[in-house]
């Protein structure tokens, strides 16, 4: 049976969206509705890509996303398997269920749903609680609170990691 354009992209994303709650539920909360807003939309269903541009902001829950260009890609099964987000400083917020708020910007932010790992790339920036990380290069796994910085990424200028850590409060 095909559908009407609108009933396949609403069905696409509502899958694809939901297979991101699923594979990740620290960063998306399953019961929440997902909310995009961009001025354009590009679907291929057959390569499994949603393109949004032009000030993207996608909020699901206690996750936000925000950049001027968002692809979203799903695997064979349906599920958002990676979601990039590009533009001048692109940003991602989470407070997960059982931690410390989650912000990071960058000139991509590439967030790998099966992994639960972000990718931070060019002016890289991950505030984690209180402590601080920068770079050409910052990149965070979620479930094991391991983070990486690199002064070089590929096709980015050398900028050196600085870190901030915060002392405890007793």
């Amino acid at each position: 049976m095909s559908y009407p354009p609108r009933q396949r992209l609403i069905g696409w994303l509502a899958a694809g969206l939901l297979g991101l709650t699923l594979t990740a539920p620290v960063l998306a909360q399953q019961n929440e509705p997902i909310e995009v807003e961009a001025d354009r939309l590009e679907l291929d269903d057959r390569a499994g890509t949603a393109v949004y541009s032009g000030a993207v902001e996608i909020r699901q829950g206690n996750l936000q996303l925000t950049g001027a260009r968002v692809e979203i890609q799903r695997n064979d099964a349906g599920e958002v398997s990676r979601l990039t987000a590009t533009g001048e400083r692109a940003y991602l917020e989470q407070t997960p269920v059982d931690g410390e708020r989650i912000q990071g910007w960058g000139r991509t932010i590439v967030y790998h749903a099966a992994e639960r790992r972000v990718e931070l790339i060019d002016r890289a920036e991950l505030h984690r609680g209180a402590d601080t990380f920068n770079g050409a290069y910052v990149e965070y796994l979620i479930d094991r609170r391991l983070v990486e910085a690199r002064a070089d990424a590929e096709g980015t200028e050398r900028q050196r990691v600085r870190m901030t850590l915060t002392p405890e409060q007793q």
